[in-house]
Formats: structure tokens, sequence, C-alpha cells
């Protein structure tokens, strides 16, 4: 398989890099996520509206440019490397593709080439403090949080002509700002219970949103009450298709988070070699030191198979099959990779803490920026272990063992 980009994937990563650079320093991210929307509103309409990112992965009858995820991935991993903030995950990674997806006709129509042009912008509002089980990331998402009579969460029901939902969801990405949500919602009952979407304008009466102070201020999150709040039902209603589309959806979102997170490590170690060749101690620069070269020779290892990862699982998450692989079938894999990215990331953002001295412990140098990345998208769609495990877990890794283990038990 050719991993190398073709001209169009170049130019995305290039138009990106060059819009971002021009406010790459850390006073403009800061700045940024102290405004009310959590993000640079000039940014985001040079990405959505003059770059089109937005609209990079729907169909270009709905206004997009019919890329795939592998496009949205390269494009996250240049915005990962600044860790700009801006509603480009929560509009196009989770929302799009489920509108797309489940939305009728209508939906679509209405809905779609706004968010192409970037004049909506959407978000994803799931019960539960993990959005990685409900994307089945780190477990089979038909659990606890989709219903099954069990009480929390956000209930519907059908009134005349609407439905009315009444609950709380606690962790929604820009779910403060976003002028559309996409919000799960249990109804049926303890005999019938299952899981719908629906849409919920971003201003509805009965709608309370409550930013909330997170680790990772690029990321902006924010509670959502509903009461008694007037919504309509995503799609024709049956309810089947809802936990396949969210978990589908899990594959795209962790294939361009893992390309984000390989964009962030390979950013702070590039800072992080900057500062040791100027460093000096003992008359020679920091850098020289076997001791630090070796620790940064393993982030760099870490760095690169992160980004391996991160490129084949965007690919086995879209449509698109190279030449030469016809008629195979990936595994999903994005749940592995998104670990092995966030490894990477963690490991990076830990070692330019480190070597950049006292100063890179301090509130005012951009190192705790990637380290609370780190630390926000483990706790948003993982840990990393648990990624592994169920990914493990659904590869049959240790069926054969287990098989055996009662074999043994039996003959004893």
């Amino acid at each position: 398989m050719d991993a190398a980009c073709t001209v169009e994937q170049d130019e995305i990563r290039r138009a990106v890099r060059e819009v971002v650079t021009k406010r790459r320093a850390a006073d403009g991210v800061r700045a940024a996520v102290r405004t009310p929307a959590g993000y640079d509103a000039a940014l985001w309409g040079a990405l959505a509206g003059r770059l089109g990112l937005s609209g990079l992965a729907l169909p270009e009858e709905y206004g997009g440019a019919g890329c795939g995820v592998t496009e949205l991935a390269l494009a996250g991993e240049e915005l990962g490397r600044t860790l700009a903030p801006s509603p480009l995950f929560a509009t196009a990674v989770l929302a799009a593709p489920l509108l797309l997806r489940l939305g009728t006709d209508g939906q679509r129509a209405a809905l779609l080439p706004r968010v192409a042009s970037g004049d909506l912008t959407a978000a994803l509002a799931v019960p539960g403090a993990a959005l990685g089980a409900a994307l089945g990331l780190t477990g089979d998402n038909g659990g606890a949080w989709a219903g099954g009579g069990r009480a929390g969460g956000v209930q519907a029901t059908a009134a005349t002509g609407s439905w009315r939902l009444y609950g709380q969801v606690d962790q929604v990405l820009d779910g403060h700002s976003a002028g559309l949500l996409l919000v799960a919602a249990h109804t049926g009952g303890f005999a019938r219970s299952r899981t719908l979407l629906f849409l919920v304008r971003g201003e509805a009466p009965g709608l309370v949103r409550t930013r909330r102070t997170a680790l990772d201020e690029t990321r902006a999150r924010a509670r959502l009450e509903l009461r008694d709040v007037e919504a309509e039902l995503l799609g024709e209603g049956a309810g089947d298709d809802v936990l396949p589309a969210l978990a589908d959806v899990g594959e795209r979102a962790a294939a361009v988070l893992a390309a984000e997170a390989v964009g962030a490590a390979d950013e702070a170690l590039a800072r992080t070699l900057g500062h040791v060749k100027e460093r000096e101690q003992f008359g020679r620069p920091v850098g020289s030191f076997q001791a630090v070269k070796h620790r940064l020779a393993d982030v760099y290892v870490a760095v690169c198979a992160a980004r391996s990862a991160a490129y084949y699982a965007a690919w086995a998450a879209g449509a698109a099959v190279p030449p030469g692989l016809e008629g195979v079938t990936p595994e999903p894999v994005a749940g592995i990779a998104l670990a092995c990215a966030l490894d990477a990331l963690r490991t990076a953002a830990s070692e330019a803490v480190q070597l950049h001295g006292g100063i890179g412990f301090t509130w005012e140098h951009d190192a705790h920026l990637f380290f609370k990345r780190a630390s926000g998208d483990e706790l948003l769609f993982g840990p990393a272990h648990r990624l592994r495990a169920y990914a493990a877990e659904r590869a049959g890794l240790f069926t054969g063992q287990a098989d055996a283990v009662a074999s043994a038990r039996v003959a004893v």
C-alpha cells in the first residue's frame, strides 16, 4: 500500500497549515478560548468559508467537497499542531455524518448545505460523561448509556406533531455555541426502550446551556439542561440504525482524533528539539548529552508509529479503496490508532515539560497546553488502555486463550 499523499491531499495540508500558522502563537490560542464562543471566529470563517473544511467530507450535492476521512484527518493533523480551538470536530466529524446517514431527504437538504458553508455549527449530545462509550470506542455502545429502562440521561416523549425532551447532558463538545444539537434520548419506556436522535435548535425554549470549566480549554464543552424542549426526530424513527451509525461515526472520529494527536505530538517534539539545541549547560547544548538524545529518539519513534497508525485508520474508516486492494475489507482499527496517538502525545508533552526545565512547568509556557490536550482527550474518549482492551476484544485476540483455559479447567 502506497501511503504517499495525493497532490490534492498535499494541497489541503498546505492550505490549512498556511491559515493556522498565522495564528500560531500561544497567546492567540489563550485569547480564543476566553471568548464566549470558545474559538476564534475569524479563524473559523477562514477554515469553513475559504477552505471549506466544514464540508470537506460531505457530498457535492449538499455543497461539500466530496472528500473522505483521510482528508479530514490531514486537516486535523495540521490543526493539532497549533491546538487551534474550532467547532470543526464537533460539526464535521461528529454531527454531519449522522445528519447525512440518518436524516430524511428534507432534513439533509435543509441542514447539510448550511453545515458545508460554515453558517451552521452542530454538536452531538449523548448521556453520560464518556463520549467514547456512545461512539463504540471503549465498549459495546448498546450498553447502559443507551437506555434499557434505566433512569437518567434524556427522556423523549411523543407529543402532538412533535417530541418533547427532558433531562441533562454533562459533556457536550461545543454545545454552548452550536446552532444545532443532535441529542440522543431514550424513549419507549422500560419494556421497549430504545435510543433515538433528535434535532434541537440552539435557542429552543426550555434549553439551558452552560459552558463548563475543562482541563483542556481548547476543547470547549457544555452542560445541557432540557426542560420540556421541543425537538424534531432525526430520520424516520425506526431506531435500529442509530447505534450502528454512532459506532461508524466513532471509527471516523477516532481516526481524525488520532491525526490531531499526532500533529500535536510532532509540534511538541519540534519545540523541544529547538529548545535543547539552544539551551546550554556546562558549556554545551543540552541536546548534546546522550541521555537527552535517547529520550527524544524514543519520542520520535513513538510519533512516527502513531502517524502510521493514524493514516491507516483514516484509510480503513473511509470508503475509498486504493488500487490493488479491491475486495479487501479493512478491520476497524481506529480505536487502537487513537490509543497509540494519545500515548505518543502524552509522552511528547511530558518530555517537553521536563526538558524545558523550570519554565516548562509554568502557565506562561506552551508545554502545558499540549499536556492538557493529551489528558483531556483521554478523559473524553479513552483512556488508552480501555481503547486497546476493546480493540483486542473485537479482534478476538484472547478468544483462543480463554477457550484453552476453560478446556483445562474441565480436564482438571
